[in-house]
Parts: C-alpha cells; sequence; structure tokens
C-alpha cells in the first residue's frame, strides 16, 4: 500500500468520526539483518496520529514527506529504503488503528555499523535489534549497532521448532490442568473410538479459539477463563464417576471446554510472543506442539494403565473412579483458588 492511500482511507476516518489518538506508547521499531545482507526495519503506530502529521496539501509526495524524517543509515551515510504500508483496524471500540510500515533494502558492502533515526512521533518509544533494546525519544539517533553482533533472525524452520517446544512443554510438564482434563477424557471409555472423539472435538475446539484470540477477534479476561478451565476439569471427573459409558452431550460439552482450553493456550502463548515475520508458523506449530503433548499424555496413561488393565473387571471401580475423584477434588481447589485472586 503506498503511503498516500494510507493517509487518504485514514483521512475519510478523521472525517467521519470523532478519532481521539493517544500516541504515548503505541510506537515501537524492530529491526531485523537477514541473509543475503538485506535489512527491514519494521515501525508500528498510531495509524492515525501518523496520518494527521502526513497530512499536508493536495499534489504533495506523502512518501517524500515520510522519508524526511526517517533515517536509516550505515557508517554514518544515509541509505533510500524501499517503503511498503499495511494498516490493521481497531481490535474493538477503544483501540486505534495500527500503521505497519516496513522500510528494506540491502546493506553496503563491508558496512560496519547501523544508525537508526525516526521523527514522525513525540513519544518515547523501543527499538529492538539483534535481542537487544534502545529506549529513544521522538527524533533521537539510536547509538551505533556493530553489525557483526547483531544475528541475523531465525529461520522459518527453527522458529517452527522452537514454537514446537513451546507447545509441547505447554502441556507437558508445565500444563497439569491440561493433562488432567485430557486424562479425564482418556478415562471415561475403555474404547478408543471414543476416546478419539473427544479428543477431535476437544482439539478442533481449542483450535479455533487459540487462532481466534491470537488474531485478535475475541478477548476474554484471564479472571474468566482460568476458573471456567478449572471447572471444565471438574465437571469431566465428576461424570467420569456417575458414568460409564460415552453419552452424545459428552461430545458438546467436550468441544465447549476447549473452547475455553484454547483461550488459554492464547493467553500463554501472547507472554511468550509471536514474531510477526512467522506469525502463522508460530501459531500452527505451537498448535501441533499442543496435540503432541495431548497425545503424550494420552499414550503414556495407556501404556502405564490401560494397556494391562481396560479389560479387567475391577478397572473401573479401582483406576476410574478413584482417578477421577482426585482429579476432580485437585480442580476444585483450583477453582476457589482462580476465584479468589
Amino acid at each position: 500500500m503506498r503511503l498516500s492511500h494510507l493517509v487518504a482511507g485514514l483521512t475519510v476516518m478523521l472525517c467521519t468520526e470523532a478519532v481521539h489518538a493517544h500516541e504515548i506508547g503505541t510506537t515501537r521499531v524492530s529491526v531485523a539483518f537477514r541473509e543475503g545482507r538485506t535489512y527491514d526495519v519494521e515501525i508500528v503506530t498510531d495509524a492515525t496520529a501518523l496520518a494527521e502529521k502526513l497530512a499536508v496539501s493536495p499534489g504533495s509526495d506523502f512518501e517524500e514527506k515520510f522519508r524526511q524524517r526517517v533515517k536509516v543509515a550505515f557508517d554514518g551515510a544515509d541509505v533510500r529504503p524501499d517503503i511498503s504500508y499495511a494498516v490493521e483496524p481497531p481490535i474493538d471500540a477503544l483501540s486505534a488503528a495500527a500503521a505497519t510500515v516496513h522500510l528494506t533494502g540491502q546493506i553496503p558492502d563491508k558496512a560496519q555499523t547501523f544508525t537508526w533515526t525516526f521523527g514522525w512521533t513525540f513519544a518515547t518509544y523501543a527499538m529492538t535489534a539483534g535481542g537487544a533494546t534502545q529506549w529513544l525519544e521522538g527524533g533521537e539517533s539510536s547509538a551505533p549497532l556493530a553489525l557483526a553482533s547483531l544475528a541475523p533472525p531465525p529461520s522459518r524452520i527453527n522458529t517452527a521448532w522452537r514454537y514446537l517446544r513451546l507447545g509441547f512443554s505447554h502441556i507437558v510438564p508445565y500444563g497439569l490442568d491440561h493433562m488432567l482434563f485430557v486424562l479425564g477424557i482418556y478415562l471415561l471409555s475403555r474404547r478408543a473410538r471414543s476416546v478419539l472423539l473427544q479428543v477431535s472435538a476437544f482439539t478442533v475446539a481449542h483450535s479455533i479459539t487459540l487462532g481466534l484470540s491470537m488474531y485478535g477477534l475475541i478477548s476474554v479476561s484471564p479472571r474468566i477463563v482460568e476458573p471456567l478451565i478449572a471447572i471444565s476439569i471438574a465437571y469431566v471427573a465428576i461424570e467420569n464417576i456417575f458414568l460409564s459409558e460415552l453419552k452424545s452431550w459428552r461430545i458438546a460439552l467436550v468441544f465447549a471446554f476447549g473452547l475455553l482450553h484454547g483461550m488459554g493456550f492464547a493467553g500463554a502463548l501472547k507472554e511468550l510472543g509471536l514474531p510477526r515475520s512467522e506469525f502463522v508458523t508460530a501459531l500452527l506449530t505451537f498448535n501441533l506442539g499442543v496435540e503432541a503433548g495431548q497425545l503424550a499424555v494420552i499414550g503414556t496413561a495407556f501404556l502405564l494403565v490401560g494397556w494391562h488393565c481396560a479389560r479387567r473387571d475391577w478397572y473401573r471401580s479401582r483406576v476410574v473412579v478413584p482417578a477421577s475423584m482426585l482429579i476432580a477434588c485437585t480442580a476444585v481447589y483450583w477453582t476457589v483458588e482462580r476465584l479468589s485472586l
């Protein structure tokens, strides 16, 4: 998108509704140096505030005006990057539209240092490069960064592997509540088909809310989600005590509970953060890691108990009911604890 299109669209927004742009804390800059000696500077800022600053007389070259106060320099010499733009609409009535600006180009041969200046904000903002962060005032130049010390961003394969492991570890060993829920699903029936139906419903449901949450389409406070997750664990465990066969409503309930757990996964993933350049890759592989963790829990339960005991007459009375009672008591404790926070 050209900058003129950005300004034109946001000008219409400004004219048709009262928009109040609060700039403080809305700008961040990330610098990446890639293979092939290229650079990518990503600026995320309040789109409306940027459009207001760039609003000049008709016929003006908006892109050239933008370049006047943005400096990308190597060894003190300015370079002329390519510029691309995108605007993300507000996620709710209290949010502002976000403009994402990418400045890209080739790093000059033999260049040793990088310097950055951004004059289109009046607030303090963070500039991150190679894992290091500088806090800059609007218009202030960064300290020179030695290119030799800045590692290139991880490849797609490295990103996928990292988030696959993070997804798995969110279940095993750190997701005890999710492990107990999956065990509750497993314990109800001795038949693989029953377990598969429940796990499939749970997987589809939490994948939906995980994706919607990470794209900012839904947002529910952890103060609501976390107690409800504990209640879902307690319900499944208590139902195991009184039911011996899978009922039709159980699939629907597991699906509904999966929606809650997906929002819980999203809360954890937001804390970890997702790389903008590999957002989809990270999201998908995190979800795959979660699935691998769930399958590991079910597989372990089957090998330790189900394989040897599931066909025994005493399996339900000595394994299913006591284990479900323990899960239910733990989940009730979590519910009370989480409601009190």
